[in-house]
Protein backbone atom coordinates (compact mmCIF):
# COMPACT_ATOMS: atom_id res chain seq x y z
CA UNK A 1 0.00 0.00 0.00
CA UNK A 2 1.40 3.39 -1.01
CA UNK A 3 2.05 6.16 1.50
CA UNK A 4 -0.34 8.51 -0.29
CA UNK A 5 -3.11 5.90 -0.16
CA UNK A 6 -2.60 5.54 3.59
CA UNK A 7 -2.80 9.30 4.08
CA UNK A 8 -5.98 9.60 2.02
CA UNK A 9 -7.61 6.66 3.79
CA UNK A 10 -6.70 8.09 7.19
CA UNK A 11 -8.05 11.54 6.32
CA UNK A 12 -11.25 10.11 4.83
CA UNK A 13 -11.87 8.01 7.94
CA UNK A 14 -11.26 11.05 10.15
CA UNK A 15 -13.72 13.12 8.11
CA UNK A 16 -16.37 10.40 8.28
CA UNK A 17 -16.00 10.23 12.07
CA UNK A 18 -15.86 14.01 12.60
CA UNK A 19 -19.04 14.73 10.64
CA UNK A 20 -20.79 11.39 11.39
CA UNK A 21 -21.25 10.66 7.69
CA UNK A 22 -21.86 6.92 8.10
CA UNK A 23 -23.83 4.78 10.52
CA UNK A 24 -24.88 1.15 11.03
CA UNK A 25 -27.09 -0.18 8.26
CA UNK A 26 -26.42 2.62 5.75
CA UNK A 27 -26.59 1.80 2.06
CA UNK A 28 -24.30 4.22 0.24
CA UNK A 29 -24.54 4.88 -3.46
CA UNK A 30 -21.15 6.08 -4.75
CA UNK A 31 -21.52 8.22 -7.89
CA UNK A 32 -18.65 7.13 -10.16
CA UNK A 33 -18.12 9.59 -13.01
CA UNK A 34 -14.98 7.95 -14.35
CA UNK A 35 -12.73 10.70 -12.95
CA UNK A 36 -9.88 10.33 -10.48
CA UNK A 37 -11.92 11.59 -7.51
CA UNK A 38 -14.83 9.17 -7.76
CA UNK A 39 -12.55 6.17 -8.42
CA UNK A 40 -10.58 7.08 -5.31
CA UNK A 41 -13.74 7.50 -3.24
CA UNK A 42 -15.16 4.12 -4.25
CA UNK A 43 -11.84 2.36 -3.75
CA UNK A 44 -11.19 3.78 -0.28
CA UNK A 45 -14.78 3.52 0.90
CA UNK A 46 -14.99 -0.13 -0.17
CA UNK A 47 -11.78 -0.82 1.74
CA UNK A 48 -13.08 1.06 4.79
CA UNK A 49 -16.27 -1.02 4.71
CA UNK A 50 -14.26 -4.16 5.46
CA UNK A 51 -12.59 -2.52 8.48
CA UNK A 52 -15.51 -0.51 9.87
CA UNK A 53 -16.83 -1.28 13.38
CA UNK A 54 -20.39 -1.42 12.01
CA UNK A 55 -21.95 -2.83 8.82
CA UNK A 56 -22.85 -0.67 5.83
CA UNK A 57 -23.34 -1.39 2.13
CA UNK A 58 -21.79 0.29 -0.91
CA UNK A 59 -23.08 0.30 -4.49
CA UNK A 60 -21.33 2.11 -7.34
CA UNK A 61 -23.42 3.90 -9.97
CA UNK A 62 -22.10 5.32 -13.23
CA UNK A 63 -24.20 7.53 -15.48
CA UNK A 64 -23.54 7.24 -19.20
CA UNK A 65 -24.69 10.63 -20.52
CA UNK A 66 -24.24 9.50 -24.13
CA UNK A 67 -21.60 12.08 -24.95
CA UNK A 68 -20.01 11.91 -28.41
CA UNK A 69 -17.00 9.62 -28.42
CA UNK A 70 -17.91 8.14 -25.05
CA UNK A 71 -16.43 4.70 -24.40
CA UNK A 72 -17.36 3.31 -21.01
CA UNK A 73 -15.88 -0.13 -21.55
CA UNK A 74 -12.67 0.51 -19.55
CA UNK A 75 -14.71 1.70 -16.56
CA UNK A 76 -17.15 -1.20 -16.79
CA UNK A 77 -14.27 -3.67 -16.99
CA UNK A 78 -12.66 -2.09 -13.94
CA UNK A 79 -15.92 -2.18 -11.98
CA UNK A 80 -16.56 -5.81 -12.84
CA UNK A 81 -13.08 -6.74 -11.61
CA UNK A 82 -13.15 -4.47 -8.56
CA UNK A 83 -15.82 -6.48 -6.77
CA UNK A 84 -18.28 -3.92 -5.42
CA UNK A 85 -21.90 -4.07 -6.64
CA UNK A 86 -22.49 -1.59 -9.44
CA UNK A 87 -25.04 -0.30 -11.90
CA UNK A 88 -24.54 1.61 -15.14
CA UNK A 89 -27.38 3.93 -16.13
CA UNK A 90 -27.57 5.24 -19.69
CA UNK A 91 -29.54 8.41 -20.43
CA UNK A 92 -29.02 11.12 -23.06
CA UNK A 93 -28.53 14.24 -21.00
CA UNK A 94 -25.81 15.50 -23.36
CA UNK A 95 -28.21 16.52 -26.14
CA UNK A 96 -30.58 18.16 -23.66
CA UNK A 97 -27.79 20.24 -22.11
CA UNK A 98 -26.55 21.36 -25.52
CA UNK A 99 -30.08 22.48 -26.41
CA UNK A 100 -30.59 24.36 -23.14
CA UNK A 101 -27.28 26.23 -22.94
CA UNK A 102 -26.80 29.26 -25.16
CA UNK A 103 -23.45 30.17 -26.71
CA UNK A 104 -20.91 31.44 -24.23
CA UNK A 105 -22.64 29.94 -21.19
CA UNK A 106 -21.28 27.06 -19.12
CA UNK A 107 -22.79 23.58 -19.21
CA UNK A 108 -22.13 22.83 -15.54
CA UNK A 109 -25.43 24.07 -14.05
CA UNK A 110 -28.02 22.25 -16.19
CA UNK A 111 -25.78 19.20 -16.56
CA UNK A 112 -25.42 18.93 -12.77
CA UNK A 113 -29.18 19.30 -12.17
CA UNK A 114 -30.07 16.60 -14.71
CA UNK A 115 -27.41 14.26 -13.41
CA UNK A 116 -28.54 14.82 -9.83
CA UNK A 117 -32.14 13.93 -10.68
CA UNK A 118 -31.11 10.68 -12.32
CA UNK A 119 -28.84 9.76 -9.41
CA UNK A 120 -31.63 10.43 -6.90
CA UNK A 121 -33.99 8.22 -8.86
CA UNK A 122 -31.40 5.44 -9.07
CA UNK A 123 -30.61 5.70 -5.36
CA UNK A 124 -34.29 5.21 -4.59
CA UNK A 125 -34.47 2.18 -6.89
CA UNK A 126 -31.44 0.65 -5.15
CA UNK A 127 -32.77 1.36 -1.66
CA UNK A 128 -29.86 3.66 -0.79
CA UNK A 129 -30.25 6.22 1.96
CA UNK A 130 -26.94 8.02 1.28
CA UNK A 131 -25.23 9.30 -1.85
CA UNK A 132 -21.45 9.75 -1.77
CA UNK A 133 -19.77 12.30 -4.05
CA UNK A 134 -16.06 12.66 -4.74
CA UNK A 135 -15.60 16.36 -4.01
CA UNK A 136 -12.27 17.15 -2.33
CA UNK A 137 -10.62 20.00 -0.44
CA UNK A 138 -9.76 22.02 -3.55
CA UNK A 139 -13.34 21.81 -4.83
CA UNK A 140 -14.70 23.39 -1.67
CA UNK A 141 -12.02 26.11 -1.63
CA UNK A 142 -12.72 27.03 -5.26
CA UNK A 143 -16.46 27.07 -4.51
CA UNK A 144 -15.82 29.38 -1.56
CA UNK A 145 -13.94 31.84 -3.78
CA UNK A 146 -16.48 31.65 -6.59
CA UNK A 147 -19.31 32.48 -4.20
CA UNK A 148 -17.26 35.25 -2.60
CA UNK A 149 -16.22 36.92 -5.87
CA UNK A 150 -19.20 36.26 -8.15
CA UNK A 151 -22.25 35.53 -5.96
CA UNK A 152 -21.56 37.83 -3.01
CA UNK A 153 -22.02 35.20 -0.32
CA UNK A 154 -19.91 33.13 2.08
CA UNK A 155 -20.65 29.55 1.10
CA UNK A 156 -18.55 26.48 0.36
CA UNK A 157 -19.36 22.74 0.35
CA UNK A 158 -20.46 20.93 3.51
CA UNK A 159 -19.25 17.44 4.35
CA UNK A 160 -22.86 16.26 4.34
CA UNK A 161 -26.38 17.57 3.90
CA UNK A 162 -29.97 16.34 3.59
CA UNK A 163 -31.62 16.72 0.18
CA UNK A 164 -34.51 19.19 -0.05
CA UNK A 165 -37.08 16.40 -0.20
CA UNK A 166 -35.56 14.74 2.88
CA UNK A 167 -35.05 11.40 1.14
CA UNK A 168 -31.26 11.18 1.11
CA UNK A 169 -28.16 12.39 2.85
CA UNK A 170 -25.44 13.48 0.43
CA UNK A 171 -21.96 12.92 1.86
CA UNK A 172 -18.47 14.00 0.75
CA UNK A 173 -15.96 11.76 2.56
CA UNK A 174 -12.99 13.23 0.61
CA UNK A 175 -13.86 16.87 1.35
CA UNK A 176 -10.72 17.35 3.50
CA UNK A 177 -8.38 15.49 1.10
CA UNK A 178 -5.95 17.39 -1.14
CA UNK A 179 -6.51 17.08 -4.88
CA UNK A 180 -2.77 16.73 -5.50
CA UNK A 181 -2.70 13.59 -3.36
CA UNK A 182 -5.77 12.16 -5.09
CA UNK A 183 -4.10 12.79 -8.46
CA UNK A 184 -0.96 10.97 -7.33
CA UNK A 185 -2.98 8.10 -5.88
CA UNK A 186 -4.98 7.71 -9.11
CA UNK A 187 -1.75 7.63 -11.12
CA UNK A 188 -0.29 4.91 -8.90
CA UNK A 189 -3.49 2.83 -9.03
CA UNK A 190 -3.84 3.23 -12.80
CA UNK A 191 -7.57 3.99 -12.83
CA UNK A 192 -9.00 4.11 -16.39
CA UNK A 193 -9.97 7.79 -16.47
CA UNK A 194 -12.88 8.79 -18.74
CA UNK A 195 -12.74 12.31 -20.23
CA UNK A 196 -15.71 14.69 -19.96
CA UNK A 197 -16.75 16.27 -23.26
CA UNK A 198 -19.07 18.82 -21.65
CA UNK A 199 -17.54 20.87 -18.83
CA UNK A 200 -14.11 19.48 -19.61
CA UNK A 201 -14.34 20.84 -23.15
CA UNK A 202 -14.92 24.48 -22.16
CA UNK A 203 -12.20 27.06 -21.64
CA UNK A 204 -12.15 30.14 -19.42
CA UNK A 205 -14.32 28.67 -16.70
CA UNK A 206 -14.53 30.58 -13.42
CA UNK A 207 -13.48 27.51 -11.47
CA UNK A 208 -10.29 27.32 -13.55
CA UNK A 209 -9.64 30.98 -12.70
CA UNK A 210 -10.01 30.22 -8.98
CA UNK A 211 -7.56 27.34 -9.29
CA UNK A 212 -5.09 29.63 -11.06
CA UNK A 213 -5.48 32.23 -8.30
CA UNK A 214 -4.79 29.66 -5.59
CA UNK A 215 -1.71 28.45 -7.43
CA UNK A 216 -0.44 32.00 -7.74
CA UNK A 217 -0.96 32.72 -4.03
CA UNK A 218 0.70 29.44 -3.09
CA UNK A 219 3.97 30.65 -4.55
CA UNK A 220 4.40 32.85 -1.50
CA UNK A 221 2.39 30.72 0.93
CA UNK A 222 2.91 26.95 0.37
CA UNK A 223 0.37 25.96 3.05
CA UNK A 224 -2.34 28.29 1.78
CA UNK A 225 -4.96 25.61 1.03
CA UNK A 226 -4.55 23.93 4.41
CA UNK A 227 -4.98 27.29 6.14
CA UNK A 228 -8.08 28.10 4.06
CA UNK A 229 -9.62 24.73 4.89
CA UNK A 230 -9.01 25.38 8.56
CA UNK A 231 -10.77 28.74 8.18
CA UNK A 232 -13.91 26.86 7.09
CA UNK A 233 -13.71 24.94 10.38
CA UNK A 234 -13.08 28.10 12.42
CA UNK A 235 -15.92 30.52 11.67
CA UNK A 236 -16.49 33.60 13.85
CA UNK A 237 -20.15 34.51 13.13
CA UNK A 238 -20.14 37.52 15.46
CA UNK A 239 -17.55 39.21 13.23
CA UNK A 240 -19.60 39.00 10.03
CA UNK A 241 -22.18 41.47 8.70
CA UNK A 242 -25.17 39.20 8.15
CA UNK A 243 -27.79 40.37 10.72
CA UNK A 244 -29.49 36.96 10.62
CA UNK A 245 -26.25 35.37 11.81
CA UNK A 246 -25.25 38.00 14.35
CA UNK A 247 -28.72 37.95 15.96
CA UNK A 248 -28.35 34.24 16.59
CA UNK A 249 -24.89 34.72 18.08
CA UNK A 250 -25.70 37.72 20.28
CA UNK A 251 -27.26 36.78 23.65
CA UNK A 252 -30.61 38.45 24.33
CA UNK A 253 -30.64 41.33 26.80
CA UNK A 254 -31.43 40.52 30.38
CA UNK A 255 -35.06 41.05 31.42
CA UNK A 256 -34.04 41.73 35.00
CA UNK A 257 -35.06 45.23 36.06
CA UNK A 258 -32.32 46.85 38.13
CA UNK A 259 -33.31 47.63 41.72
CA UNK A 260 -33.49 51.35 42.46
CA UNK A 261 -30.81 52.79 44.65
CA UNK A 262 -31.89 53.32 48.23
CA UNK A 263 -31.20 56.79 49.54
CA UNK A 264 -29.92 56.72 53.06
CA UNK A 265 -31.03 59.43 55.50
Amino acid sequence: MSTVRKRLARQMTKTIASYQLLGPGDHVMVAVSGGKDSYTLLDLLWEARAKAPFPFDVTAVHLDQQQPGYDGRPLQTWLSQFGAPYRIVSEDTYSKVIELVSDGKTYCGPCSRMRRGILYRTAEELGCNKIALGHHRDDTLETLLMNLFYAGKLQAMPAGYITDDGRFQVIRPLIECAEAEITEHARLEGYPILPCNLCGSQEGLRRDAMDALLRQLEQGHPHLRAVMLNALRNVQPSHLLDPNVTRRETPPPSNTTPRPLRVLD
